[in-house]
């Protein structure tokens, strides 16, 4: 039975991640500094695949953490999600999001080439691209990112394209995935943010639990039929099964690099998610309008067909399907997993 190594894995994509390794027969091992997660994730996780994971406590810049990690656990293959990961707190503090995201990454293969683990999957962005001036966004589209955020998953992507170039026996899949929102349909494990959410969905689950009193909706000026931006939404589990198919498929993939876009293809507007989310809940979610974010761009969404092709993957839940599982988790989870 293979070994994953998580890192991040108490996060939400890494949690729902952990359950689609699991389920799939999967040996998982996770590294979460548990900064911005919560021991009770992994908890959760055992609780809803039926058998257990190990967690190990320990921040990936910390080489020392991520030797022990890698020691005792000996897995086959890694999968790096630990990072920060807010645009506009990329904005406000860009150096704390280079320092970070790029030390971790770049801590992360320097342990893994000692230790002969040579199968990565990335954890990387849909930020890299930027303003396209094409859409649906492909794989081959240009990348120029827009913040400091998409900017350190674009360099991590570089590194460990390099690395791969350097050593033909690693193997690399970098996974642009695009908005993650939605939740385990059991709504035993979900999205549980530390302070205010920086993303749509879990800010407007916790206006329809009482914990704020509205949605700030950033621009209704964009350049879109209903004034607000676009993006394309995918059902986190979606994309947890996108992450498993896409390490699975490394095995047979040696000197080699993979880009995907793991998203729906298709795109719904912020007063579309709003509006789903009021007939899942019953709620009335109040809006107050402010003006654009720096960093955000007005619309994208995938051309996600490459990773049908190559890995027989496409994204097919729907957004009432993310609403309503979101809301299976937050309803029952109202102080998300601080109870």
């Amino acid at each position: 039975m293979a070994t994953a190594l998580v890192t991040g894995g108490a996060g939400y994509v890494g949690t729902h991640t952990c359950v689609a390794l699991m389920e799939a027969g999967w040996e998982v091992a996770v590294l979460d500094s548990l900064e911005n997660s919560s021991s009770a994730a992994i908890d959760a996780v055992a609780e809803v695949v039926g058998r257990g994971l190990r967690l190990y406590v320990g921040d990936c810049r910390d080489n020392s953490a991520v030797e022990r990690a890698l020691t005792e656990a000996g897995p086959d293959a890694v999968l790096h999600f630990a990072g920060l990961k807010s645009v506009p707190d990329s904005v406000a503090d860009p150096v704390r999001y280079y320092r970070h995201n790029l030390e971790s990454t770049s801590v992360l293969l320097e342990a893994m080439a000692r230790h002969g683990v040579r199968r990565i999957a990335f954890s990387s962005s849909a930020a890299v691209y930027g303003l396209c001036k094409e859409l649906p966004v492909s794989e081959t589209a240009a990348t120029r990112p827009a913040n400091p955020y998409g900017w350190t998953k674009l360099i991590s992507e570089q590194m460990i394209s390099d690395v791969v170039r350097s050593d033909p026996r690693w193997s690399a899949s970098l996974l642009r995935y695009f908005n993650p929102v939605g939740a385990h349909p059991s709504g035993i494990i979900g999205e549980d943010p530390e302070g205010a959410p920086a993303n749509l969905m879990p800010y407007l689950l916790q206006v329809a639990v009482g914990r704020r009193a509205e949605l700030p909706l950033y621009g209704t000026d964009y350049p879109t039929p209903d004034g607000t931006a676009l993006r394309d939404y995918i059902h986190v589990m979606d994309l947890a099964e996108g992450h498993r198919a896409a390490l699975e498929a490394l095995v047979s993939s040696a000197g080699q690099v993979h880009t995907y876009n793991l998203g729906t293809g298709r795109a719904s507007s912020v007063r579309q998610v709003v509006a789903a989310l009021r007939e899942a809940t019953g709620h009335p979610l109040p809006c107050r309008e402010f003006k654009r974010r720096a960093g955000d761009v007005a619309e994208l969404w995938a051309d996600p067909r490459k990773a049908l092709l190559e890995l027989g993957w496409s994204a097919d839940r729907t957004l009432a399907e993310m609403c309503r599982d979101a809301w299976a988790w937050q309803s029952a989870h109202p102080q998300g997993y601080r109870r």
